[in-house]
């Protein structure tokens, strides 16, 4: 399996503080990596490093060979990477197919014109499970949906790598594990999927590789079978002795 993103030596300091310090990882093509970790651990600054919305103090980020360090985040588009947010912020006024097909003029394969933008939205959504919704304003939907719709309008970029940023969170139960299947799904179609995940039973469902953050240095990598029987892990950011009660901790 031929790696994809390589990032070596990545560190990052605000005002002389180290969030992220010295973090190396691979990510393999066609694979669903996860990465895991306290509030504070560094996650979401190493995400957004990768992605091109915080430049590196130092360390390098590579795609596919190519060095990206500090590229900014709107050319990620037409590299074939997309990313969802956090914290959703649809546009309101507009409907749900218009969210999706407002997403469909960039990347590399950006629609020509209206008509084709919306064609595109049609599929994503069809694909998302969100087209009988089509007409819906997005501020009207609740949580559930509107995560369905971040992923929605990252997928008509037509990526080849996605980016996912704790997209279970708040989700009950039944939506997480239809949140779940939609991932299987978009990674079965040949979409390298690199997630946060406060979720467990998500991770561990569905990476084949797992890193583990604490104060913003890498504390552990491997399966999730592995990483979810390291002592370290257990003790720092599980605070449990056992497997068993970690395979119980999802927030």
């Amino acid at each position: 399996m031929s790696v994809i993103i390589e990032v070596n030596g990545l560190t990052k300091s605000f005002r002389g503080l180290k969030a992220v310090s010295d973090v190396s990882f691979v990510t393999e093509e066609g694979a669903i990596t996860g990465m895991i970790g306290p509030n504070g651990a560094g996650k979401s600054t190493t995400f957004n490093m990768i992605c091109g919305f915080y430049p590196p103090t130092s360390g390098t980020i590579r795609y596919r060979g190519q060095d990206i360090t500090g590229r900014r985040a709107y050319e990620f588009a037409d590299m074939g990477i997309a990313r969802t947010f956090q914290i959703m912020k649809p546009l309101g006024n507009l409907t749900v197919l218009d969210n999706v097909a407002s997403s469909a003029f960039f990347g590399r394969h950006r629609a020509k014109d209206l008509r084709q933008a919306r064609e595109i939205a049609a599929e994503t959504l069809e694909f998302t499970g969100l087209y009988t919704k089509r007409d819906v304003l997005a501020r009207e939907m609740g949580t559930p949906d509107q995560k369905r719709l971040e992923m929605a309008r990252a997928l008509a970029t037509k990526p080849d790598m996605l980016f996912l940023d704790e997209v279970m969170a708040g989700l009950n139960p039944t939506e997480t594990e239809d949140a779940i299947a939609l991932i299987r799904r978009i990674n079965n179609g040949g979409v390298t999927i690199f997630l946060i995940e406060h979720i467990m039973r998500a991770v561990v469902s569905l990476c084949e590789k797992v890193i583990v953050l604490h104060h913003g240095e890498k504390i552990a990598e491997g399966t999730p079978d592995q990483v979810m029987n390291d002592p370290i892990v257990m003790e720092v950011y599980l605070g449990t002795g056992s497997r068993e009660d970690a395979a119980h901790v999802e927030n």
